[in-house]
């Protein structure tokens, strides 16, 4: 039987196997990774599933929605820079960052040449959210913004994001099975009360409203429908 652990718990059994240092980096990491796949999938959820479903987003409130997504778009670029920036920051004595880049030093030697072959993997597969963070989300570059003779922003789709995210999820998964003989299934991560339980109940007020509607235009509403519309 698969046994389950605290947050704390897991981490106190990888420091026990890994060591302090790496067991609380990776630890983070873990972290860090599992919320980005959460994320990830609510936009896909949301954005990336069906036509279907953008209609209902549209039919409900459409400016939200758009918002929105590009909220969660920003934050999944802005989300895998950070996990694949480089370990220590540039003019900043002693600030470290968690990042993967920081696991090569910590790994154990037998491990370490696959380790920093699949953190290379992940960095080059993470270049185009670095691109986007660095001249427009982060900051937003002038020459850019005004269309200027200048490199566009590298492509970026929902495609490159899985593939970046796979590439972060190898790293950490040939550290949890070297030294724990198990790997954690980052893409069945998801929330049972997320954006998918929101897309039944938004369908279900679109077809009641739709009801409402056609009664309203047949002049036959119910009588507990003959009353102002309660303030949200």
């Amino acid at each position: 039987m698969q046994k389950s652990f605290t947050a704390d718990e897991a981490e106190l059994e990888r420091v026990r196997a890994m060591g302090t240092k790496l067991g609380r980096l990776y630890s983070l990491l873990v972290n860090e990774c599992n919320l980005l796949h959460l994320q990830w999938s609510e936009y896909e959820n949301l954005f990336g599933t069906s036509v279907e479903r953008i209609e209902l987003l549209n039919q409900s409130a459409r400016s939200f929605f758009r918002m929105l997504q590009d909220r969660l778009w920003d934050g999944a670029l802005l989300h895998i820079a950070r996990l694949t920036d480089p370990s220590a920051s540039l003019g900043s004595k002693g600030k470290e960052n968690v990042t993967v880049l920081g696991l090569p030093p910590l790994v154990d030697p037998k491990i370490l040449p696959r380790v920093e072959k699949l953190i290379d993997f992940a960095e080059n597969e993470s270049k185009f959210a670095r691109d986007w963070r660095n001249r427009r989300i982060a900051h937003r570059d002038l020459q850019l913004a005004l269309g200027g003779t200048v490199t566009p922003l590298a492509p970026a789709s929902r495609a490159n994001v899985k593939r970046a995210l796979k590439a972060i999820a190898d790293v950490l998964n040939a550290i949890e099975s070297h030294y724990l003989g198990a790997e954690i299934a980052y893409d069945f991560i998801h929330s049972t009360f997320g954006a998918k339980a929101l897309l039944y109940v938004l369908r279900e007020g679109i077809e009641a409203r739709d009801a409402y509607d056609r009664r309203l235009r047949s002049g036959q509403l119910l009588p507990e429908e003959i009353k102002p519309r309660r303030p949200l």
